[in-house]
């Protein structure tokens, strides 16, 4: 094959056609593209199929001699022409990436469908521009990254106008090869020519708070201010940005007070003239981050929590007033309906399934509202257990009609703060009991949310000081969680690249949960354990921190340090199942992971703090009654975290007492008797 040119054509003729039919149709096709203006730029692939070369090669030599005849055109010095036998079956998809465009011969226009096309009446009209964006595109919804970005940036030499969409799906292409450097750039470049359009602030904001760059984002944020002083979201960004990670414990003191300052200055300034602004400012954002700093979060979630209600209520008042609670007779059930962005398989909402699937049908009616749009088997799974599903993906007002026209007697949303949308229904009254659960394990501060529903085993006595609603503390853990189906171990640590006499200590959570105040437990875990490795699934934003903090120990974090992508479903739980030792975060434990962990008899080492999200862990080892590796204090922590690692003996006893008493954490019953139990005094 020749090599490719700035613009690559194909001709697949069908070689079963008469000659002379063929002669014309070819003849035609070189024809046009000769006319062409870029001809210089171009080659053209002929297909030979499975024909005899030799015999393809004459057949084109007297068509060549035939137009210089007729024509007066020598195609061979104005074209590259080259030959490929069975192009249209070999090496397909390197064809489809690498060609322009099929050009369409009257007797082939349905074949190969899946390359780009057109006609020689349209080819002709073509610009360069035209061709490159064409395989652009096709290469941006095929997801040929690589491919669109060479397209793309052919596309931005041209001088052509750009349009934003293009400049959008490039700095995508860029997002998703993981190269922000450029992503940032072509976004940057962009706003020289759209300085008002507010998705590449949003898409830059975002982005440089992810990359642990919030100095950045804030100042993204100041521009799209300056620059589109009427959306209300940017405001919302420059005066809440949080960091993901910190870099020292000042830090978080530091961005606290700025959230707390900002908050108030927005409250203060808010005002109700533009409704619509202001509800569309909250479609956008939540105050997740700020619950990620090991702090009592009451006082700045009910400001907020007031703060979003007295938005969202003058945009819905209709949705706003108290509720009286829907009679129920003995003939009737009591209603309870749960509405959530994450009704599929993800960590929040997951045990969610067992408080469905074991509702006593006899005496309760379920409804289901989900408002994101990633179905897959657990949301079939949701949808059987409920008497009716709704799904309404991102539309705030159809779901609370919904949700209104059903007469709930319970309205419970299992996580509040993680999605925007769910804030805001949330924000309103749309049943006479309104409930959270601990899928994000903070108080909502939101005045419309009575209840939290939360566990025994998680809550400490003074709890109750924790949450703006009251506290229930349901059985046990307070969920009943499907037990993980964990397959056979068919994999090894070389799979991995893991090495195979270390002793791994599996850190899974994600970069958020991990404070710089608690950084020094890795170096010391090392300085006992020289053969350790803490392998991180998510935590290359903490790179920086931990070779900061194992220098000071005269360690080099890269010795004792593994970084790795979250594999697939089946390699993460291999993972699991071929680690040592859990390290659970501190101020903020694992929950799914931990759960997972578990039903992989893998050990854990945790440490319970004030908060109930700091303390999942220990509420499942204390279900399951292996209380051996629960620390009280970080040099505790370390202590078990060692012995684990040095002592095989007991870290064995350990794993046995796990595949012993593990069963009793899943699919539990009590926490829904319990839970059951609650709804029903809410009506007597």
């Amino acid at each position: 094959m020749s090599t490719l040119r700035d613009i690559n054509l194909i001709l697949f003729p069908d070689w079963s056609q008469a000659e002379t039919f063929l002669a014309r149709t070819i003849a035609e096709a070189l024809k046009v593209v000769h006319n062409h203006p870029n001809r210089g730029r171009m080659i053209v692939f002929i297909d030979s199929s499975d024909r005899d070369i030799e015999e393809i090669k004459l057949f084109l030599s007297n068509i060549f001699l035939t137009l210089v005849i007729q024509e007066d055109i020598d195609i061979l010095t104005t074209l590259d022409i080259s030959l490929c036998k069975n192009f249209n079956l070999f090496n397909q998809d390197k064809v489809k990436i690498h060609c322009h465009l099929v050009l369409s011969l009257d007797h082939a226009k349905t074949q190969q469908s899946m390359l780009p096309f057109c006609t020689l009446t349209e080819f002709s009209t073509l610009h360069p521009y035209d061709f490159f964006l064409g395989l652009g595109e096709q290469s941006y919804q095929e997801r040929q990254w690589e491919e669109a970005i060479f397209q793309y940036q052919k596309v931005l030499q041209e001088k052509f106008p750009i349009t934003s969409e293009i400049y959008y799906r490039l700095s995508q292409c860029y997002l998703n090869v993981g190269d922000f450097t450029n992503y940032q750039k072509i976004l940057e470049l962009a706003l020289e020519y759209y300085p008002q359009e507010g998705r590449f602030y949003f898409s830059l904001i975002f982005e440089s708070q992810h990359q642990g760059k919030i100095e950045e984002a804030i100042v993204y944020a100041d521009l799209a201010i300056t620059r589109i002083p009427e959306n209300y979201t940017f405001k919302l960004y420059k005066a809440l940005l949080l960091p993901i990670i910190y870099q020292n414990e000042s830090e978080i003191i530091y961005y606290r007070q700025r959230f707390s300052q900002g908050l108030d200055n927005l409250i203060d300034d808010t005002s109700l003239a533009n409704l619509e602004e202001l509800k569309n400012a909250m479609s956008r954002v939540t105050n997740f981050y700020i619950s990620y700093q090991a702090q009592n979060d009451l006082d700045l979630q009910k400001r907020y929590g007031n703060w979003v209600t007295q938005i969202i209520s003058a945009n819905y008042p209709q949705w706003s007033q108290p509720l009286s609670m829907p009679p129920l007779t003995p003939a009737s059930k009591i209603k309870i309906g749960y509405a959530s962005a994450f009704l599929h398989s993800y960590s929040g909402t997951l045990w969610l399934t067992g408080w469905l699937k074991y509702c006593d049908r006899d005496k309760f009616e379920i409804s289901c509202y989900y408002t994101g749009d990633t179905p897959d088997k657990i949301t079939e799974e949701f949808c059987s257990y409920s008497d009716r599903f709704y799904h309404i993906p991102f539309d705030l007002e159809k779901t609370c009609q919904q949700i209104s026209n059903d007469k709930l007697h319970v309205l419970i949303f299992p996580e509040i703060g993680m999605n925007p949308q769910i804030l805001s229904i949330a924000a309103l009254r749309l049943a006479p009991v309104q409930c959270t659960a601990w899928g994000h394990p903070v108080t909502t501060g939101l005045p419309n949310i009575d209840y939290f529903l939360s566990s025994e085993l998680m809550e400490k006595e003074d709890a109750e000081n924790h949450y703006s609603e009251t506290l229930i503390r349901l059985p046990n853990i307070g969920v009943s969680y499907p037990k993980p189906k964990i397959p056979p171990l068919l994999k090894t640590r070389n799979d991995f690249q893991l090495p195979e006499h270390s002793i791994i200590y599996l850190c899974c959570q994600a970069p958020f949960k991990y404070l710089p105040q608690y950084d020094r437990i890795f170096p010391e875990i090392a300085l006992q354990m020289p053969q350790a490795k803490f392998l991180f699934l998510r935590g290359k934003l903490l790179k920086s921190r931990l070779e900061r903090i194992f220098t000071t120990y005269n360690l080099n974090y890269l010795d004792y340090c593994i970084f790795k992508e979250i594999p697939d479903r089946l390699g993460y739980l291999s993972i699991n199942l071929l680690s040592d030792v859990y390290l659970d975060t501190f101020t903020w434990s694992g929950g799914n992971t931990s759960l997972e962990a578990i039903a992989c008899h893998l050990p854990l080492v945790t440490c319970p703090g004030d908060f109930m999200r700091s303390r999942h862990t220990y509420s499942f080892l204390k279900m399951i009654d292996l209380t051996e590796t629960i620390a009280r204090d970080r040099e505790e922590y370390i202590k078990i975290a060692v012995k684990l690692g040095q002592d095989k003996n007991w870290r064995d006893k350990i794993v046995k007492k796990m595949k012993e008493n593990c069963d009793r954490l899943y699919s539990d019953r009590e926490c829904i008797v319990g839970l059951e139990k609650f709804f029903t005094r809410l009506l007597l």
